[in-house]
């Protein structure tokens, strides 16, 4: 319609919808009302499953969420095979304005025992060949990542948690490996004295595309294990002995964190990542990457001819 917003401008991103993406054993959302699954295609290829998409209760109107497990059903993709891009890519595409990921980690500090929730507010990435951006072929941009996480997200998030009754580690850095395998004695020790609190698989790039895509970005963490610094070595049963526990507080963490978002992102903005990030000349984008990038830059591109 001639004179319309485009979707990814914020005139038509006024309505707060939250995203989840769950991590090992948090393969489904029981608590969204009239669920409906959504199979979606994408530049990028495809996501790891269908998105569900639904809402939770919260005063004033229920909130639009969106979810999606991110090992695929089943638990079928490695942390190297998740397709990230895919992944928030769809969740632009269903109107996510904030995202909440969630993810089982190992404990590099005494005090985060297994079954404690972190909520990090760093990240240190030590992953290798994922790709971690949605720019490249012929479109160059350059966001701001200083700080990968939403404060005022976040703060929601372990409120949210306390409430559940989770023991709730508020900030700390979070070391993400490239995996599969668990971390050496050496690696562990050395990521510890960086002052790191936690390590796992996933958070990048899910972050950083996240901040590409415009999207509010906070982790949950949930402490399986206490990596092999400790006495012992991490064994796939010793973490999911852990996880039940630690997946019914995610739960009910999320169940709350929607009571408390608000109905509009006026109230809770997302960030403007891209509106200054953008080093190429719009006359030199091609048809291609203009389409392919559309969700992403398409926003700023209309501004800019606008000018």
């Amino acid at each position: 319609m001639a004179g319309s917003a485009h979707p990814a401008a914020p005139e038509s991103r006024q309505t707060l919808v939250l995203g989840v993406i769950g991590g090992s054993g948090l393969y489904q959302m029981d608590a969204l009302a009239d669920a409906v699954e959504v199979e979606l295609a994408t530049p990028f290829g495809p996501p790891s499953a269908a998105y569900t998409v639904g809402s939770l209760p919260r005063e004033g109107g229920p909130l639009k969420a969106v979810f999606l497990p991110r090992h695929g059903v089943g638990h079928r993709f490695l942390p190297s095979e998740i397709n990230y891009r895919a992944n928030v890519h769809g969740m632009k595409q269903l109107g996510v304005t904030h995202l909440v990921c969630v993810s089982a980690v190992g404990s590099l500090r005494e005090e985060v025992e297994p079954g404690h929730l972190v909520v990090p507010d760093q990240l240190v990435d030590r992953t290798r060949g994922r790709a971690s951006t949605f720019f490249g072929g012929g479109v160059v941009g350059h966001v701001q990542f200083g700080d990968p996480t939403d404060a005022r997200l976040r703060a929601l998030v372990v409120e949210a948690a306390r409430e559940a009754g989770a023991t709730v580690h508020d900030g700390g850095s979070c070391i993400v490996m490239e995996g599969p395998a668990f971390s050496t004695r050496a690696e562990s020790n050395l990521y510890r004295s960086w002052g790191a609190s936690i390590i796992g698989m996933t958070a990048l790039p899910e972050a950083k595309l996240a901040r590409e895509a415009e999207m509010a970005y906070a982790m949950l963490a949930l402490s399986t294990d206490y990596d092999c610094w400790h006495e012992e070595e991490v064994s796939v049963d010793a973490v999911m002995a852990v996880m039940a526990g630690n997946i019914a507080r995610a739960r009910q963490t999320l169940v709350g964190l929607a009571r408390r978002l608000p109905q509009t992102t006026a109230e809770l903005p997302y960030p403007r990542a891209v509106e200054n990030a953008l080093m190429t000349a719009p006359e030199h984008i091609g048809v291609d990457a203009r389409r392919r990038l559309d969700l992403i830059i398409g926003h700023v591109l209309e501004r800019k001819r606008d000018e």
